[in-house]
């Protein structure tokens, strides 16, 4: 008998085992298909901060040095840390749930492989595969931390002040997040302990030191990472608010951007990244502390105009959820910093399908944006329902927590930067895995239900 039940505990191993390498492979397929780590826009400025020495805008070194400790391996240690990260937030997100068979975490993995953004997140060098990741190891640990060992907190709080050091909008909507769960908690009661909130509280406070702890090591300064002004007034530039402030006030201040107030740009990248004045004046470095002081004096200025541009992006943003937004065959600036800093591994970039122009983001889009939008209408739908009935339970606040992430990145990112495709499809995986989870929890048998009890006092080991 004892024989049988370590033969079936052996095979039950090597199954998971199986299936687990087989998921991160699907995680990672589209790196594998192309031959080299999927590159962004701005996969080169976090790259060259551990070879530059000095901060500049938007680019957080805390995910530069990242990058830097996976470069020796053409970066596909990173690439597996991301895919690692992601199957064991999934099925520790799942568990909590009560989800806790393979058949489950392989059948959500799976739809969300085929019509989700997830695995070219998990398959590119950018700090978006943590933005979603980060929402869920926030959930776990402020709504869930009885249910999981001390281990396991340990590593979701490591996670998660990384996660929030690598992207100062990360960390904007987990503020976002805890502050919620601070001003609901009067209602909520024990569905939020108030030990959750100060463990995510305090994650959040970790990843702040992170940042500025790196930022010190490879700058010489204690200071935050720069361009947050310099981004806000872009988006303000695309909505006319700058053109506006520089008509009213430039008869009477001296600026730096009054000669040129007739021949700004129409768009905030055309300004901050093609061939505009702001290169004529110093980029940031020369124009950044104007930028701010406009930005700063015309939020006062026009507080009515404000107001409404910060609504239609945000709502605009809601709906910019396609794929692949920066990840095309012309990334120049990131093409140049492997030039210059790795040159060894020129050959297999220029090599790859990326750079042969071979991706089709327009195909794959046919089916992420209905899934996307779908997923949202549908997470609505869900917490409508449980509003109905006053029920709530650990999916509906699952729900709750991702629509309220959805909407706070919406707000952070339209407002901030203007609408961005990008922005949206590094979060909606997150509706989608939700709706999947809702669909699986209503449909399940009993059966299933009764596999998923046994299995909490079974040592064969799952996912």
């Amino acid at each position: 008998m004892n024989t049988q039940i370590l033969g079936a505990r052996e095979t039950g191993s090597v199954q998971v085992l199986a299936l687990t390498l087989a998921l991160l492979l699907l995680l990672l397929a589209p790196a594998i298909w192309n031959g080299y780590p999927l590159l962004q826009y701005d996969t080169g400025g976090y790259l060259a901060r551990w070879y530059e020495g000095y901060l500049v805008p938007s680019r957080s070194t805390v995910f530069g040095l990242y990058l830097h400790f996976g470069q020796g391996s053409w970066f596909w240690i990173n690439l597996g840390i991301q895919a690692l990260a992601t199957l064991w937030i999934l099925q520790l997100t799942l568990r909590v749930l009560g989800m806790r068979t393979p058949f489950f975490v392989a059948a959500i993995s799976l739809v969300l492989v085929a019509t989700t953004a997830l695995p070219w997140l998990a398959s590119m060098l950018l700090t978006d595969i943590f933005a979603g990741l980060s929402i869920l190891a926030l959930f776990l640990l402020v709504m869930h931390g009885e249910r999981i060992s001390s281990a396991e907190k340990w590593l979701l709080f490591g996670f998660t002040a990384f996660a929030a050091a690598s992207h100062s909008a990360t960390l904007g909507v987990l503020l976002g997040l805890c502050c919620a769960g601070l001003m609901l908690r009067p209602w909520l009661g024990p569905r939020i302990p108030l030990s959750g909130i100060a463990r995510g509280g305090f994650s959040l406070v970790a990843g702040a030191v992170m940042l500025l702890a790196t930022n010190f090591a490879l700058s010489r300064e204690v200071a935050w990472t720069p361009g947050g002004a310099g981004v806000a007034f872009g988006r303000m530039l695309q909505d006319g608010i700058v053109t506006q402030y520089l008509r009213d006030h430039c008869p009477t201040m001296k600026l730096k951007l009054c000669p040129y107030r007739n021949e700004l740009p129409a768009t905030a990248d055309d300004f901050l990244w093609g061939g505009s004045v702001f290169n004529t004046l110093g980029r940031f470095k020369g124009l950044n502390d104007e930028m701010t002081f406009i930005a700063l004096h015309a939020l006062v200025a026009y507080p009515g105009r404000q107001a409404e541009a910060a609504i239609a992006a945000t709502g605009q943003q809601l709906l910019h959820v396609a794929t692949g937004e920066g990840t095309t065959g012309w990334v120049p600036h990131t093409y140049a910093i492997i030039e210059r800093y790795l040159p060894g591994q020129v050959g297999a970039m220029r090599a790859a399908r990326q750079q042969r122009w071979q991706l089709n983001f327009p195909a794959i889009n046919r089916v992420h944006i209905p899934v996307a939008l779908g997923s949202m209408l549908a997470l609505l739908a869900i917490l409508g329902h449980a509003c109905r009935h006053r029920r709530l339970d650990d999916v509906t606040l699952l729900a709750a927590t991702v629509s309220l992430a959805l909407f706070g990145n919406a707000f952070i990112c339209g407002v901030i930067s203007g609408p961005h495709d990008r922005y949206g499809a590094r979060l909606t995986w997150l509706a989608t895995f939700t709706v999947l989870v809702a669909a699986a929890k209503a449909f399940a048998t009993d059966e299933d239900e009764g596999y998923g009890l046994r299995n909490r006092n079974s040592s064969t080991p799952v996912l």
